[in-house]
């Protein structure tokens, strides 16, 4: 891997990726709201962003993403839903990696073992589903994993080698999930990247379009 493409590169995972990319000896490209001022929720902002960059790209990871949209908790019942908290939750979770992708596929080497990756959760997992609740951001996880099963199909008509993948990272002790871990085990972002840089390492063709956690396993849909 020569060059890659952190998105979301400021926070707690994309930044602890741009670091262990950098000490391999990867060129990293990183873009954050905070650093860049990319919104990914915005279209034109994404556009501008990306095409002010030249590929190609090995890797286009998409670490954005968010628990919380203005403060808006995850939902623990049905009563709970709220019609702004969920378009803001498809608006960061689903919406801002498709654009991504839409403005990214022009940056993956047409031959060549290239990967895109989006940070996806197991909640979004239907089948997984075991306790409920967390509509909104159950959702737009789920509806971010039909969107690169679905874009990895049109992908690998052009791009040969590419491989589109969801990744669950764990629960990682980030800002992002500091009041919700709970007694889940957490790992440090260091520890998180390497797990995620592990997968994409063994991903095979065969494997586009899926879903996999940091061990490599496939989360099903």
């Amino acid at each position: 891997m020569e060059k890659a493409l952190i998105i979301g590169a400021s926070g707690g995972i994309g930044s602890a990726l741009a670091d262990a990319l950098a000490a391999r000896g990867v060129a990293v490209t990183g873009l954050s709201r905070r650093a860049d001022g990319l919104d990914v929720t915005h279209e034109a902002s994404v556009e501008a962003a990306m095409g002010a960059l030249e590929g190609p790209y090995d890797l286009i990871f998409v670490a954005s993403g968010a628990l919380e949209v203005d403060g808006a908790a995850p939902e623990k019942t049905l009563q709970a839903i709220s019609a702004k908290a969920m378009a803001d939750q498809f608006a960061v979770n689903c919406i801002g990696p498709s654009l991504i992708l839409k403005h990214g596929v022009r940056l993956l080497p047409k031959e060549g073992r290239a990967v895109f990756a989006a940070l996806s959760a197991r909640v979004g997992s239907i089948g997984d589903n075991r306790l409920g609740g967390w509509y909104s951001y159950r959702t737009a996880k789920a509806a971010l994993n039909q969107i690169i099963h679905t874009a990895a199909i049109e992908v690998g008509r052009t791009h040969k080698e590419a491989i589109c993948v969801c990744l669950h990272p764990g629960t990682v002790a980030t800002d992002f999930t500091a009041k919700y871990a709970g007694r889940h085990k957490t790992v440090p972002p260091e520890e998180a990247a390497q797990n995620l840089l592990a997968v994409i390492d063994g991903l095979e063709t065969a494997d586009s379009g899926l879903f996999f956690d940091w061990a490599g396993k496939q989360v099903t849909w």
